[in-house]
């Protein structure tokens, strides 16, 4: 096995693609699982699969393996996970579902969501607003930009965004009710 992987290193070198699809199949799955067991996401766990595959495409001229590109395969994925938690644990979503937690335990309410049903729930309320709102809403929520900002990225009059937003905070009140999720999302400044 290690002699056919030697080979494989040496077509990847040399551009081969079948070789770069042969070590894929030899290790893609492997990768996913390492990466599962870790990220507890389907979706996020076959995107770093991905990246780690496109990264060794780019590099394989460089790489110094010749016997075998597990352990290479296995860091690259590990550095991709640490990247991957950072980058969730920086995001506002992470931070609106930390406060989310805190103030239910401060009101000893009801078990906290999940953080994936935390951002399931509001995904699936913002997709029904008008794609209008949705982009003000997000960009305003989620990406945190002043109304100005948003104004200036659409190419709308700040009112309007204003307005869109409103209508849209309003009807997503109408959809989550008023638990402590939509409060803490709808009036985050």
């Amino acid at each position: 096995m290690e002699e056919q992987e030697a080979s494989l290193i040496l077509q990847l070198k040399n551009n081969s693609q079948k070789a770069f699809c042969l070590i894929y199949r030899l290790y893609a799955s492997r990768l996913f699982a390492f990466a599962l067991d870790y990220c507890k996401s389907r979706e996020v766990a076959e995107e770093l699969v991905e990246d780690t595959f496109v990264w060794l495409w780019i590099k394989r001229h460089t790489i110094r393996q010749e016997h075998t590109l597990k352990a290479l395969l296995f860091i690259r994925m590990r550095h991709f996970l640490i990247n991957a938690y950072r980058s969730t644990v920086n995001s506002p979503q992470y931070e609106n579902y930390l406060n989310y937690i805190d103030h239910l335990t401060e009101e000893q309410s009801d078990t906290p969501l999940e953080y994936n049903e935390f951002l399931q729930k509001v995904d699936t309320a913002l997709r029904k607003l008008t794609k209008m709102q949705q982009k003000i809403v997000r960009l305003s929520k989620l990406e945190m930009k002043s109304n100005q900002e948003i104004a200036q990225l659409l190419g709308l009059k700040e009112q309007t965004v204003k307005n869109h937003l409103s209508a849209g905070l309003r009807t997503l009140r109408l959809l989550l009710g008023n638990s402590v999720l939509v409060a803490f999302l709808l009036f985050q400044c």
